[in-house]
């Protein structure tokens, strides 16, 4: 028999190695989720209940308010969550670069702590992914479709090798979104080493345009009249010269609308079969039927996640696992009539960021830090244990997550900027800060490269708006007073502190991220010329 202080140490010491123990990391993301998609996000689509999964685990965890993309596009984002860095350190400026090999940096350390890598389903970065096992979806440009979607796959014996110039194309049926669940739990299930931590990617395709729910969704919200955004038919006191043209004479070549108003892409002709006599029946319809069909996508998500998170406490990974629930951007849901993402405007850039950590002594907490999506590497690999590389830009709030504490010492701004200058869906090249109380932006309105200017924004339509100068001009939005950004003050007699103020930050920020225009000198010419306009 074990004398009583030998037993006492033994079993502290199996405590300790217990609490040691490394816990899994499940990271899920959709595509194009908007925060104010989200129920326990608030706003205009709350009241439809949209996301009861999603609301859940946010009663059980930690909620961030302001989380934000530092470039409103797939590839871009998606490159910064997994090397942690800004575009112009990543190279990955827009949807025509790839990400480099080397710098996937996120699922590297993760390897290198011993833990098991896997991702599923869009990965849509051009280049293969360096994880331990991967199925992800091709065709498409490497979105993936809908319906019956394409993988390609390796390393399901636990390992995997870039060696393979011709994996095969692994065909699957039924909705993406229900395919990409089916693969998660089959991995989980017979393909992971159980005596390994796991870092699993697990990202679905919706609700990327152009919204294609399963079926039996068909009726979801049918009898609903979605609420429309305050902006959706007149927003005369919002944009600028760079967002309207002078004298309002863009207003028909800026941004894809719900409503008529562009002249190459609307959602009156794409969703509802053209413009009658009727304009605002025309705009009342498009609305309805655009997010409507959103929302049947991002409920088809929810109830996926419903069948995930019931397989990790049914096999015991509920208690060992911490979740994180995010989008890749946000999305315009016709706030100042206009569609898609792309634009610094607060519902293209706020992404959901839902965090239930197994260990936390809190449930239901909601954070108002400044986040970006540059940040999500650092925190994850700090949750897990690991020390952050120095390749990385972002800035670990692990802390925040494990006490639910904010960090009184963390910045209160982050910074926006999109390239793709009159690109597919003609929205102007700007950069910007946002901070709590403040949104300054710049249009420059110019692509970085030069051999695009002149081009078809729409490459594949006959007819097409060319890339060409827009004009330049600053915007300034009072984000507490006016969180829905429909005055532009940026000019206007009282602001003239606030906006020198927040060109200083801008600019310091620029210089601190490696994000300036030196390497573009007909862009630096602009900025130097408009700057203090």
């Amino acid at each position: 028999m074990l004398p009583a202080l030998v037993l006492i140490a033994a079993v502290a010491l199996g405590e300790n190695t217990a609490k040691a123990k490394p816990l899994n990391v499940l990271y899920i993301m959709s595509d194009d989720h908007a925060a104010h998609a989200v129920g326990s996000y608030g706003g205009r689509l709350s009241g439809l209940n949209p996301t009861p999964v999603l609301d859940s685990l946010a009663d059980e965890g930690l909620l961030f308010e302001n989380v934000f993309v530092n470039n409103s596009i797939c590839i871009p984002s998606r490159a910064s969550i997994i090397s942690g860095q800004y575009p112009q350190t990543n190279t990955v400026l827009d949807l025509d670069t790839k990400m480099p090999f080397e710098r996937q940096y996120l699922p590297n350390v993760f390897k290198d702590m011993g833990y098991q890598t896997a991702l599923i389903g869009k990965w849509h970065l051009g280049v293969e992914p360096d994880f331990d096992y991967w199925k992800v979806m091709v065709a498409e440009g490497e979105q993936g479709t809908y319906f019956d979607p394409d993988f390609q796959e390796i390393g399901m014996t636990f390992g995997g090798t870039r060696d393979h110039p011709d994996l095969p194309v692994i065909k699957t049926k039924g909705h993406s979104s229900d395919v990409i669940t089916d693969l998660t739990l089959e991995w989980l299930e017979n393909g992971r080493d159980k005596k390994k931590p796991f870092f699993l990617m697990h990202h679905y395709k919706a609700p990327h345009d152009m919204f294609e729910n399963a079926p039996r969704y068909d009726e979801y919200l049918e009898d609903e009249i979605i609420p429309e955004p305050s902006s959706l038919y007149s927003d005369p006191y919002w944009g600028s010269e760079g967002t309207r043209g002078y004298g309002d004479g863009m207003r028909d070549r800026i941004g894809t609308s719900v409503s008529a108003r562009h002249n190459q892409r609307h959602y009156v002709d794409l969703l509802n079969g053209g413009p009658t006599t009727n304009p605002a029946k025309d705009t009342f319809d498009a609305y309805q039927t655009y997010v409507k069909r959103y929302l049947r996508c991002v409920k088809g998500v929810d109830d996926n996640l419903n069948r995930l998170f019931e397989y990790l406490k049914k096999e015991g990974l509920w208690e060992n696992t911490i979740i994180v629930y995010t989008s890749d951007q946000g999305m315009m849901l016709g706030e100042h009539d206009l569609q898609d993402k792309r634009w610094i405007y607060e519902e293209s850039i706020h992404m959901p960021f839902i965090v239930r950590h197994p260990k936390a002594k809190y449930s239901g907490l909601r954070n108002d830090m400044m986040i970006s999506n540059t940040d999500f590497g650092p925190t994850l690999i700090e949750l897990a244990g690991g020390k952050v590389p120095s390749q990385m830009q972002g800035r670990s709030f692990a802390s925040v997550i494990e006490t639910g504490k904010a960090d009184e010492k963390w910045d209160d701004a982050v910074y926006y900027r999109y390239w793709m200058h009159m690109i597919h869906h003609d929205v102007p090249a700007h950069f910007g800060i946002r901070t709590k109380e403040y949104k300054l932006i710049f249009y420059y309105g110019r692509h970085y490269d030069e051999e695009r200017m002149g081009t078809k924004a729409f490459h594949w339509l006959e007819k097409s708006n060319l890339i060409d100068q827009t004009p330049v001009a600053w915007e300034l939005y009072d984000m507490v007073n006016d969180p829905e950004e429909r005055v532009n003050l940026y000019g206007k007699d009282g602001y003239e502190d606030v906006t020198r103020e927040l060109k200083q930050r801008l600019k310091k920020m620029r210089e601190d991220l490696n994000e300036t225009d030196e390497g573009y000198p007909k862009l630096q010419a602009i900025i130097d010329t408009h700057w203090d306009k």
